[in-house]
């Protein structure tokens, strides 16, 4: 059996069956991690998310911001925003099985024997493993959880901006959310910056690229999110998946063994 890592897809499903393709990529010996993301922006987010969703325990998957909103739009009363592409998802028949599905998908894994953790976002410098991942399942609790209307809600929102372990409710949800699934820069103190969308080299005054801090432990961390930096974190121990194939770069996939990269042109 051969782990592949694959970086944000959104929709973008001709591209997703390319780079299999050049994998080889068969479910009923090999498995894919996804990272996030795997709908919104692109043409094809129904295909997309059937397609992952048919792996089954061929497939690891965390839940991205996109994911995220799309579940907010069905559970939470959220509208759809002009660049959504989420419409054939909510119209489909098997709509509810989907979302479902996505429900139960986690915010970070941890493979231990490899030493690494998958995330959508990142990993703060603040947290060590088991703090992020205890702090993951709180979320992940409320999303399946018979409150699961009032987090999707509430889930919008770039308060608090800093982790407090004295945080409750819907706040300490929300600000959880956004290190796992928002982040790009940060603070030394733990404070988000939600404005910057750029490359790491263009960081506003008192924030960094969350990878660039210090970490007591020596963990690698699988992300995607973050399309500028073109999978580029100028670190072994930090590996960005998502190159930007929904804005006409790559798509993005990595053998989790031999760490060789295959990609596809979205150009």
């Amino acid at each position: 059996m051969t782990d592949y890592a694959i970086g944000d897809i959104q929709g973008c499903y001709d591209r997703l069956q390319g780079v299999l393709a050049k994998a080889d990529f068969s479910p009923s010996r090999d498995r894919l991690w996804v990272a996030g993301d795997l709908i919104n922006r692109g043409p094809e987010s129904l295909k997309s998310l059937r397609y992952i969703e048919s792996l089954g325990s061929s497939s690891v998957v965390v839940l991205g911001n996109h994911d995220l909103h799309l579940l907010a739009v069905a559970r939470g009363g959220h509208a759809l925003k002009k660049k959504d592409t989420l419409r054939d998802i909510l119209d489909a028949p098997d709509h509810q099985h989907l979302l479902d599905w996505l429900c139960q998908q986690n915010l970070m894994v941890h493979d231990a024997d490899r030493n690494f953790v998958m995330v959508h976002a990142g990993l703060p410098h603040i947290w060590g493993v088991e703090q992020a991942m205890g702090y993951a399942r709180e979320v992940e609790s409320a999303l399946r959880g018979p409150d699961a209307t009032r987090y999707f809600e509430a889930m919008y929102g770039n308060k608090p901006e800093r982790w407090n372990e004295s945080l409750d409710g819907m706040d300490r949800l929300r600000v959880i959310t956004n290190y796992l699934t928002r982040m790009r820069f940060i603070a030394e103190d733990g404070t988000l910056e939600f404005d910057s969308k750029e490359s790491a080299e263009d960081s506003p005054e008192g924030f960094a690229p969350w990878f660039r801090y210090h970490r007591d432990d020596d963990i690698r961390v699988l992300f995607g999110h973050w399309a500028a930096l073109e999978g580029k974190t100028d670190s072994e121990r930090y590996i960005g998946l998502d190159t930007g194939c929904v804005w006409g770069g790559k798509l993005t996939m990595m053998n989790l063994d031999t760490e060789e990269t295959i990609h596809c042109d979205c150009a």
